[in-house]
């Protein structure tokens, strides 16, 4: 019974406008900061982590924000998920950097597009889908009714969804060579068995990936960063170009670089980010420990 309830749920909030979405997700995210719960304090933490110029009164209005933007995120995805590519695309009043891509795109190497939890990321892939044809990778959700709908919803349009594991990391490179899009979400702390290398973000160490080196390295590239930042009637597309760092052939030099790129659009829209998520845990032991509190 339970399995079905979150399904039915993300299909009937598909069926509102997404202002009226917003303003749910708004109210929620408001109710989120009052309970004080796990999610909370993880964005507090990781707001104080990032931002020490900000006053306290400051770092906690940006972290009740972000909880609101994050709540935003969940109540539009049904909508994007479940409507067309037509719809989608009136909801999208701007596009700052388009041009960038088709140029990388016609050099005819492959596009790596870094697609951050920044903004709303469900957005990305249908309109880089509207571009070329796009590869990205794929986690499955636990509940099996919860994965149909959220996999049928990502691999519409011109998308092909790549498992996490070697066949997938395989489908990434092959999608590159063939002059297409890939797209990753960069800015997820790897497993232990996946590759990482502790580098800077915001000022903080983090494990962060090294499969996006390693695309890099063997493909030869273009690199860029998009997102989706939520705007008044919308949102607005934004592609930016990657740090150059992230060409280096050192890795750590690379995934700096990597860091560094999602850095820079957190800056343009801080609230926006998924400040919710645990970016700095599986360090090392001679790096501090986050994160100790209970709940």
């Amino acid at each position: 019974m339970k399995d079905n309830i979150a399904p039915l749920l993300v299909k009937l909030f598909a069926l509102l406008p997404l202002g009226f979405l917003r303003v749910i997700g708004a109210t929620l995210g408001r109710c989120w900061w009052l309970v004080n719960g796990r999610a909370a304090k993880i964005t507090t933490e990781n707001i104080r982590l990032c931002f020490p110029q900000l006053s306290p009164a400051e770092q906690r209005l940006l972290a009740k924000q972000s909880l609101q933007e994050t709540a935003k995120t969940a109540m539009e995805a049904g909508a994007i998920w479940r409507n067309s590519w037509e719809w989608l695309d009136s909801k999208i009043v701007t596009k700052e950097g388009d041009d960038l891509l088709r140029r990388k795109l016609a050099e005819g190497k492959g596009v790596l597009v870094l697609a951050p939890h920044h903004g709303n990321w469900e957005v990305v892939a249908p309109y880089l889908a509207s571009v070329a044809r796009l590869t990205a990778m794929y986690q499955p959700v636990e509940n099996p009714k919860m994965d149909a709908l959220v996999l049928a919803g990502r691999s519409k349009l011109n998308i092909s969804m790549a498992p996490t594991n070697r066949k997938g990391v395989m489908m990434l490179f092959k999608a590159l060579q063939g002059g297409t899009i890939v797209g990753i979400l960069p800015d997820q702390v790897p497993a232990a068995d996946a590759g990482g290398e502790v580098a800077p973000f915001m000022g903080q160490p983090a494990l962060t990936m090294t499969l996006v080196h390693g695309l890099i390295q063997r493909t030869g590239c273009a690199v860029c960063s998009c997102y989706a930042e939520r705007v008044a009637g919308g949102f607005k597309m934004v592609v930016m170009e990657a740090d150059p760092a992230i060409y280096s052939e050192d890795q750590l030099t690379s995934v700096a670089g990597l860091n560094a790129s999602v850095a820079a659009c957190v800056q343009r829209a801080p609230a926006q980010y998924q400040w919710e998520y645990k970016r700095f845990r599986r360090l090392p032991p001679e790096y501090p420990k986050h994160y100790r509190f209970k709940g």
